[in-house]
């Protein structure tokens, strides 16, 4: 097996394979590692969920994604990728996690849970879905708690609290809902999040308004047990019925993972990487960033159509320094 490369990049999301394909073009030999399967993130996004980008704007490769709507569904975006994979003849190897980075000379020790390769360059491109943010509370580990939200079936005749507001959460509760569930939602804030699709926005206020679906605004969940949680609100704290937490609070990139590769992180609480945004390189050299994980705590800042460029820079710098 071979284990030397000029360039190895870490997730084989729809930024990964673009990079793939750009060190592909450069006639860099290069591999991507993917700890799930192909596009992960996008894998395990809520089945029925439409992207907020039109097509256009989250091809990459210069392959036109068509799909039967003007925004795309997950189904169409996994077939996009894994077409964009299968007809670039991709380097890439699943279910292979990386487990740590250490520099070996002018060269990078790449370990994982099945084999130990070097390489010249690194291309961090892990985006933040695999690691929620907590709420913290008493409770929060019970089976009945989840993070990540799939389809609604499940939930049906249910008391489902949703915790958040954002396109997630909103998808959620809408879903749930439509299925039988008796839906209440627990949002931090004053209202529900303005980042929410247009289309869907109006949707999950009128259903809001008109009692459908209860809304807690200004409020926070403190205690989950088998069947109620505890929440405080700006009358009180109450206890509601509950079977179901879906605790959709946001997700963050693996933090651990970039300081163990001696990546610095701003102070503040946006752990932000230090980077180049000229050539995407972070302080330490050859290791670079690309996409979602860019952005730190603020994963809202980079998605698909604006971070796709992130690929050509990266191998344009590159390529200078071979120069």
């Amino acid at each position: 097996m071979e284990t030397n490369y000029d360039l190895i990049i870490i997730g084989a999301g729809p930024i990964g394979l673009s990079c793939g394909i750009e060190a592909k073009k450069a006639n860099l030999k290069y591999l991507i590692l993917e700890k799930g399967c192909l596009v992960n993130s996008l894998y395990n996004y809520p089945i029925n969920m439409t992207f907020f980008s039109t097509s256009e704007k989250i091809e990459i490769g210069g392959v036109p994604f068509v799909s039967n709507n003007i925004k795309p569904t997950r189904p169409e975006a996994l077939e996009y990728y894994r077409r964009i994979a299968v007809s670039n003849h991709l380097q890439i190897r699943l279910q292979e996690e990386v487990k740590r980075i250490s520099p070996v000379g002018n060269q990078y020790q790449v370990q994982t849970s099945v084999a130990c390769y070097l390489s010249k360059s690194i291309v961090i491109a892990t985006g933040f879905y695999d690691i929620p943010v907590l709420m913290n509370v008493p409770g929060e580990d019970l089976p009945k708690v989840v993070h990540y939200y799939k389809e609604p079936h499940f939930y049906a005749l249910q008391n489902v609290t949703v915790v958040g507001a954002s396109n997630s959460a909103v998808d959620a509760a809408l879903e749930t809902y439509r299925k039988g569930a008796a839906v209440t939602m627990i949002v931090r804030d004053a209202a529900i999040g303005e980042r929410v699709k247009y289309w869907v926005k109006p949707d999950i206020e009128n259903r809001i308004k008109e009692g459908s679906i209860k809304a807690y605004f200004n409020s926070t969940v403190i205690a989950i047990r088998e069947k109620e949680i505890d929440v405080k609100t700006p009358e009180g704290n109450i206890t509601l019925p509950n079977d179901y937490v879906i605790a959709l609070t946001g997700y963050q990139p693996n933090f651990d993972f970039l300081r163990k590769a001696g990546i610095h992180l701003s102070n503040d609480q946006n752990l932000q990487p230090d980077y180049n945004p000229e050539t995407m390189e972070t302080n330490q050299k050859n290791i670079y960033l690309a996409g979602v994980v860019c952005g730190g705590m603020n994963t809202h800042l980079w998605f698909i159509e604006n971070s796709r460029d992130h690929a050509e820079k990266i191998i344009a710098a590159i390529l200078k320094k071979q120069s």
